[in-house]
């Protein structure tokens, strides 16, 4: 047997999601989260996309979601893909942030991808 170091420590990998939860490596979350390679903002008071848009997270000031750094967006808006009103792209897209929406499910699959290609991904989730 060969045994091989585990490059993924100290990255956020998302390791499950369904039943209203993310299972972010060994912690579980309720709610929303945003999550990097090397960070994690944990909202668990946001349960529904209304909330999602309307929270300080992601209102007015995107500047805690722009201050990772990230080159795409990953927004998982639940169990359905729900696209947020064109504004909310806009201000990404004028900090040349790329914005993907989809359901969690998808987002979940996609930043583990993008995370394995070492690109600088950020995914808001809702559980």
């Amino acid at each position: 047997m060969r045994f091989t170091r585990d490059a993924t420590s100290g990255i956020n990998l998302i390791r499950g999601y369904g039943g209203g939860e993310l299972r972010i490596n060994d912690t579980v979350y309720r709610g929303a989260v945003v999550v990097s390679a090397a960070a994690l903002l944990n909202e668990p008071h946001i349960v529904t996309f209304d909330a999602l848009l309307s929270d300080e997270l992601l209102g007015a000031d995107a500047s805690r979601i722009v201050a990772l750094e990230p080159e795409v967006l990953l927004l998982g808006t639940g169990t359905r893909q729900i696209f947020p009103p064109v504004e909310f792209g806009a201000r990404f897209l004028r900090k040349g942030i790329g914005l993907e929406v989809m359901d969690t499910g998808a987002a979940c699959r996609t930043y583990n991808v993008l995370l394995a290609e070492q690109r600088r991904v950020v995914a808001i989730l809702l559980a």
